[in-house]
């Protein structure tokens, strides 16, 4: 993923020792070039020591990150001492930046509360939390009150802010897919396209016919068609899957990728059945999951919020994401369930991915119609579970998110299929259907849930249910 740049802003009271400032500084440079973070911060004599305590200091910290908007993707405010905390807010608020902020405030020590090394961050950070409240800021916190930057505590709370920062900047820029009509027996896939727009995400919709029309004018032996194949045939284990239905998925696949291509889109959600089935004769998972596994997600049955889920779960990861059912209890454990599609997902998730014929479609629109599903099964590992959903009775977004693990308990089944293990999973499912959540949610193997709660909730002001915090 791309390099993230955050402007630093280095507080300082001026009775504090000046040797504080120089210090932090050092350590903020020297932890960035560790984490390859690109920082955009003062130079040191550009005011005192690189400090931002003045209204005079803050417009030249605010010139400085307004020349560098468009690659800041989050502030960083660290405070080597009290701080200033109008300083901090009025650099914020001339900067005109609208992205997360981090507080962190350095720890006394015992042995050194005298005038010379004395910091009373402790206290600073109270103060520059309540300025930015007050100017209409919202910020993240570190774990830890205090925290020294050169610290596995604090290296822990810039992973996450980073995660968060991806989010946040990747959710408000995003341009999303919509191919086709939803499933027509499917209200659980609608939603409400304004709601997104005003955080944001613009969806693009175009008529399966058309994309269908793109792909029937090719030609078997387009050279383009050829490179498709062959990269279809590359991705998973084929053995079982008629020549034919292979070309007819090489061509939707290039029509896809030039529709989304003109549109700049970041993402898609796909009507996957039954029309498909029906007019063009194949399945259309594999796809999908070569999307997905190539970062840019595709959720089946047109699920907009599902796939926005999907990316959310990408950005705060760096991993694929997929798109699955709470699909059936496992057995009589109270604590574990099974995930399921047909299947579509990323081939990250199924080690012993192959592409298969969709099983149950199959039963009534024929196993020649339905050939490119993908299956496998996931091994044990991290898992993080998402949600995002428009409520449009009320108004608002409603998310969840929690943790839990894959494992490798015994499955006969077919599909793209998991066992997993989700503390408290009895209460998590009555949460969904009393709140009205949709059947899919998005899954990545990664525990990121604390990434997402802090963007969905802090950033963007969503319900949000972090399950088991």
């Amino acid at each position: 993923m791309a390099k993230v740049t955050l402007g630093v802003i280095v507080g300082n009271r001026d009775f504090f020792p000046d040797r504080l400032v120089t210090e932090a500084r050092a350590d903020i440079l020297s932890l960035f070039k560790e984490l390859d973070i690109e920082p955009v911060i003062l130079d040191e004599h550009a005011t005192k020591l690189g400090g931002v305590e003045t209204w005079a200091h803050a417009k030249i910290c605010a010139d400085l990150f307004k020349k560098n908007a468009d690659r800041i993707d989050g502030i960083l405010v660290t405070l080597p001492n009290f701080g200033d905390e109008k300083g901090v807010a009025d650099t914020i608020k001339l900067s005109g930046l609208n992205v997360p902020i981090l507080v962190q405030a350095y720890p006394d020590d015992l042995n050194q509360l005298s005038v010379e090394r004395r910091r009373d961050g402790f206290c600073g950070k109270i103060s520059v939390c309540n300025d930015l409240r007050q100017y209409g800021y919202a910020y993240t916190l570190t774990e830890l009150h205090t925290v020294h930057p050169l610290t596995d505590s604090f290296r822990a709370d810039l992973a996450k802010f980073i995660g968060v920062c991806r989010v946040v900047k990747g959710l408000r820029n995003a341009r999303f897919g919509a191919i086709g009509a939803r499933p027509g027996n499917f209200n659980t896939m609608r939603f409400s396209e304004k709601m997104l727009q005003a955080v944001g995400v613009s969806v693009v919709t175009v008529d399966f016919s058309e994309i269908l029309g793109n792909a029937g004018r090719m030609s078997d032996t387009d050279e383009a068609v050829k490179a498709k194949l062959a990269e279809i045939r590359g991705y998973a284990r084929s053995d079982s899957v008629p020549s034919p239905a292979l070309v007819r998925m090489a061509k939707l696949g290039i029509a896809i990728d030039k529709w989304m291509k003109v549109y700049d889109l970041n993402a898609s959600a796909l009507q996957c059945w039954t029309s498909l089935q029906e007019n063009y004769h194949i399945n259309v998972c594999t796809l999908m999951s070569m999307m997905s596994e190539n970062l840019m997600p595709s959720a089946c049955e047109v699920d907009i919020t599902g796939v926005m889920s999907m990316y959310a779960l990408q950005l705060g990861s760096g991993s694929p994401s997929a798109l699955v059912d709470w699909n059936n209890n496992y057995g009589g454990d109270p604590e574990r369930c099974v995930l399921f599609h047909c299947g579509n997902w990323a081939k990250s998730f199924l080690p012993d991915i192959e592409i298969k014929n969709a099983e149950i479609l199959a039963t009534t629109l024929g196993t020649e119609n339905t050939y490119g599903a993908v299956a496998g099964r996931v091994p044990s590992g991290p898992l993080t579970y998402a949600r995002i959903s428009t409520d449009d009775d009320q108004g608002i977004i409603r998310t969840y998110v929690g943790e839990g693990m894959f494992t490798d308990d015994p499955l006969d089944t077919f599909g793209a299929r998991a066992v997993v293990h989700v503390p408290g999973l009895q209460k998590l499912m009555k949460h969904i259907c009393k709140n009205g959540f949709e059947h899919h949610c998005a899954m990545n193997a990664s525990h990121t849930a604390g990434v997402l709660a802090e963007a969905f909730e802090t950033y963007f002001g969503w319900d949000t249910y972090y399950h088991g915090e």
